[in-house]
């Protein structure tokens, strides 16, 4: 089985305008990217519809892919440079370009999904800490939160709490049941990639503004592998200096 390893990078970002291209000690953050997850696929691109940044990706000797500027989702970004790559993947894995500290495992993790025929879409999840805080993890909106069946396939996903606990008080939940934090990586075989980016947009995934409750919504399954390591997203240049503090404490 190949896979095709594709990371789609925008220039523009109302929080964080440019982030692909901030330093991050001496080398931009979509090149520690690229460098983190390199060994887990046949082939990588970037895929970008910004000059600069695929200027920026070939110049560490990366593989980029120019795309349109229409795209409203990675997901889109990622079937056309599939297109445009012109071989023959069967999955194609769609990694988060302001995830510098993803671990290969993880990547290993979401491809071990197919080992199973009838997978479609594959994503990860990570179970919330026991002890964590409650208001800053299965309150928070931002962190979109997935309940699985007993096969590990995702039954939904959400920003809501789900699921309810009845009967418990909010600060008994995370000891008495496991939620799961959605890790925003995605794999799709290549003909269903092509079939989910024609679906048009549906209720849910609007309400919630989650696309992957679009294929869920029109009967796609979506496996799920559980990882225990936490990911370090950048959406806000206060997210950068606390990513820059977790880089200078590994090197040193």
């Amino acid at each position: 089985m190949r896979f095709l390893g594709i990371i789609p990078s925008r220039y523009a970002s109302t929080r964080f305008p440019g982030k692909p291209l901030v330093d991050m000690d001496g080398k931009t953050m979509i090149q520690r990217v690229y460098e983190q997850v390199l060994s887990t696929t046949d082939k990588l691109y970037v895929a970008t519809d910004d000059e600069r940044i695929a200027k920026a990706v070939r110049n560490f000797g990366g593989n980029v892919i120019l795309t349109s500027e229409r795209h409203n989702s990675g997901t889109d970004r990622c079937y056309e440079a599939y297109c445009i790559a012109g071989e023959d993947f069967d999955v194609v894995v769609n990694i988060q370009g302001d995830e510098p500290f993803i671990h290969p495992e993880q990547i290993e993790l979401l491809k071990s999904c197919f080992s199973e025929p009838g997978t479609q879409i594959a994503t990860l999840v990570k179970p919330f800490d026991k002890e964590g805080d409650f208001e800053q993890t299965i309150f928070n909106p931002n962190i979109p939160k997935a309940v699985l069946n007993n096969r590990n396939e995702a039954l939904y996903f959400s920003r809501s709490i789900v699921p309810y606990i009845r009967g418990k008080e909010y600060t008994e939940w995370l000891s008495s049941h496991t939620f799961y934090k959605h890790i925003g990586l995605y794999a799709y075989r290549a003909d269903i990639l092509k079939e989910i980016t024609a679906l048009p947009q549906s209720s849910l995934e609007i309400a919630e503004s989650l696309e992957q409750l679009r294929w869920l919504q029109h009967g796609y399954k979506i496996k799920v592998g559980i990882t225990n390591r936490e990911t370090i997203g950048i959406d806000t240049p206060d997210d950068m200096e606390k990513a820059l503090a977790v880089l200078r404490s590994e090197i040193h």
